[in-house]
């Protein structure tokens, strides 16, 4: 019986592009309906509205650089940047923040370097830096939790709202849009006030759930378990996130012991904002994190300790996306000093790498 060889490699990959692309956007699904039905029809809008101006210029892009369209449009990799970057983008954000942060993201963070493979830095994370920066007053357009007491807008406020500026004229401005927990925290731990006190705030008691904000514990437990079912296909490397959320967890626990009054728990810091978003779905991004066992564990483990120096020290109140691209630039610093042996030598042994050491 004749049998046909191919051509090595003979280890081909479990997956394609296409597919990694569209089991993280399904598992993206369970914690943006979570969003939705706690945060109000502007996550949807957002992600719509991303969606279009990532195609779009992906698109523009690739006929610029004389590149078949239908291949790179289809690839998914486009959609992944819009909807994470719409996924931490405040709910009532105009429309046009998410436009530029979205073109930023496929046009300079993504194609200026080459396109999928080669974009060194995180291109969501690049975008959503851009307009943190640029708009910081637009960017903390947050609406409250679906909690009794809080004015909530249907979809055609909503995208009134979005798109032309205009308030519905029975609702205040202040009425729809409020501070998040961890701005809350922030300001108020700020302002010597302790965690007791300001979980027992008649203003702002309503805001914090059983660990965590009403409405973010939920996302994050459903981005958590959508995270570990990526992990066990393999789609990302467990390494990454547990890294992620066990540095943070022993810097938050150790600081909270040392004095509970003024450090937030580590329930509160692994349950709030966008940490199981950017553990599970950005940090573990395989073109512009570290690519050895080692380093990943390293590039972890430093996205860990950057989140929580900005969250309890910095000037904004989730240092996700700053802590990403700080670790994006120490990826390849990583690779280098933790390249794996060679069939049982060490990196230096094979041929070819620092060949002037061995002549000497």
């Amino acid at each position: 019986m004749l049998f046909k060889t191919a051509s090595s490699p003979h280890n081909n990959q479990a997956y394609t592009v296409d597919q990694i692309m569209q089991r993280v956007l399904l598992a993206l699904i369970p914690g943006t309906i979570a969003a939705i039905v706690f945060f109000g029809w502007g996550v949807f809008i957002n992600i719509i509205i991303a969606s279009i101006t990532a195609l779009t210029c992906e698109a523009l892009m690739l006929n610029l650089r004389g590149r078949p369209i239908k291949p790179y449009l289809t690839d998914g990799s486009a959609m992944v940047t819009a909807c994470l970057l719409a996924l931490a983008l405040p709910q009532l954000a105009p429309w046009w923040l998410t436009v530029i942060g979205t073109a930023f993201a496929i046009i300079f963070a993504k194609h200026l370097y080459g396109g999928l493979g080669f974009n060194p830095f995180n291109p969501a994370m690049a975008g959503y830096v851009v307009v943190i920066i640029s708009f910081p007053r637009e960017m903390t357009q947050w609406v409250p939790p679906l909690v009794e007491g809080y004015t909530h807008l249907n979809f055609i406020e909503t995208f009134r709202l979005i798109f032309t500026g205009i308030a519905p004229d029975r609702f205040a401005w202040d009425a729809i849009t409020m501070a998040t927990p961890m701005d809350i925290l922030k300001i108020q731990l700020g302002l010597e006030l302790s965690i007791n006190d300001i979980h027992q705030h008649q203003t702002y008691g309503p805001l914090f759930g059983s660990i965590s904000g009403i409405g973010w514990e939920w996302i994050n437990g459903l981005f958590l378990a959508s995270g570990i079912w990526l992990a066990y296909k393999r789609i990302i490397d467990w390494r990454i996130p547990v890294g992620i959320l066990g540095m943070l967890f022993f810097l938050s626990n150790s600081f909270a012991l040392y004095d509970y009054a003024s450090f937030t728990p580590p329930t509160f810091h692994l349950f709030s904002g966008g940490i199981m978003l950017g553990a599970f779905f950005i940090a573990t991004d395989p073109v512009t994190a570290s690519t050895t066992p080692k380093g990943r564990w390293l590039f972890g483990m430093g996205v860990g300790i950057l989140i929580f120096i900005i969250r309890t020290w910095g000037g904004y109140p989730d240092g996700i996306a700053f802590a990403v691209l700080l670790m994006n630039l120490a990826a390849p610093l990583l690779d280098y000093y933790t390249m794996p042996r060679a069939y049982g030598h060490h990196w230096y042994e094979i041929p070819g790498y620092h060949k002037e050491d061995q002549d000497e």
